[in-house]
């Protein structure tokens, strides 16, 4: 894991300048945009299946705005096919063995010494053209800056669109840029608004208090555990004792299922736990690093159908801990 910004820097430069000038201000509309998510930041509300593609939170969800056009669904639309292979997972494990294993290796990988206000991402989400019956998988690379009195800087580069059928692309160990910047955007001192400010102690109490600024439950699910905790690190680099206790509060919600080991979409070997969302609606598949221990990605799969995507699609996937090679 790095926090170098080589390679943003590098794919900043090889973008077209006259799309998006370096020193560039955002305009009125990327403004009003951050506005909007940042103001419905401050309280925390239940999560509902949403018809947006994906869990972004903050500013962050200002890369969902900028990058994937969202189509306006409406009843009558028939569903979409083709989406994303499942990752095969292979050996049998339960919960516990793969929080032991994945806590016995956060103590001898490295870390950051204290959790860090930088978190670069790499995501994918859809973009549906629904009178065509179109889906594009639209990969990106974003970085998210920000300081203790809401300034910050986040930056996202697009990769290149592709059929979400094609299994060389989907199962490719890299994002390949598209040269595009299609957010810099500079934020003013408290511009970026978070329900949990402060440098968390590394302390189950301390972790279990951040978990409920981003909206977990008292008596959580592994599906609240994992949404809660799938906010934290869209904006904060944890350490790996912080990591630790994650996984020991996954663990301790008593209903994830171990789907045993696996490759994910970058590459990298993983164990998986899948939880499930209270109204059978999604689930999603905490991917958790076999080399470090730390929660490295999560993918969100659809189990209800709706008039988009049919039972069992895969319809985003994020991943942390992204190293410099990632984008092309």
């Amino acid at each position: 894991m790095t926090t170098d910004n080589a390679v943003l820097e590098r794919a900043l430069s090889d973008a077209d300048p006259a799309r998006t000038p370096r020193d560039a201000a955002p305009d009125a509309r990327a403004i009003a945009t951050r506005d909007r998510i940042l103001r419905s930041t401050a309280a925390p509300k239940k999560r509902r299946r949403a018809r947006a593609l994906g869990w972004a939170t903050g500013v962050v969800a200002v890369a969902t705005a900028s990058v994937v056009a969202f189509a306006m669904l409406t009843p009558q639309v028939a569903a979409v096919a083709g989406t994303p292979s499942p990752l095969e997972f292979a050996g049998e494990s339960t919960v516990a063995d793969i929080v032991e294993e994945a806590q016995t290796d956060l103590v001898t990988s490295v870390g950051p010494a204290e959790a860090e206000r930088t978190v670069r991402t790499a995501s994918w989400g859809f973009s549906v053209d629904v009178g065509n019956e179109i889906t594009k998988v639209v990969p990106q690379l974003s970085t998210l800056t920000w300081e203790p009195d809401g300034s910050g800087r986040m930056t996202i580069i697009a990769g290149v669109p592709y059929d979400p059928t094609d299994a060389v692309a989907n199962n490719a160990a890299e994002v390949t840029s598209s040269g595009k910047v299609v957010t810099d955007l500079v934020m003013e001192p408290g511009d970026f608004t978070t329900p949990w400010m402060t440098v968390p102690a590394a302390s189950g109490d301390d972790m279990v208090a951040v978990l409920r600024a981003f909206g977990m439950p008292d008596d959580p699910t592994a599906f609240d555990v994992e949404t809660a905790f799938t906010s934290v690190l869209q904006q904060w680099t944890l350490t790996n004792p912080q990591h630790a206790e994650l996984l020991s509060l996954l663990e301790d919600a008593g209903d994830g299922v171990a789907l045993g080991t696996s490759t994910d979409r970058l590459g990298r070997p993983v164990s998986g736990i899948r939880v499930q969302s209270s109204d059978g609606a999604v689930s999603d598949l905490v991917l958790i690093s076999r080399e470090t221990g730390r929660i490295v990605g999560v993918e969100r799969t659809v189990l209800i159908a709706d008039e988009v995507f049919d039972a069992g699609a895969i319809i985003s996937y994020e991943m942390w801990d992204v190293t410099e090679g990632t984008i092309g």
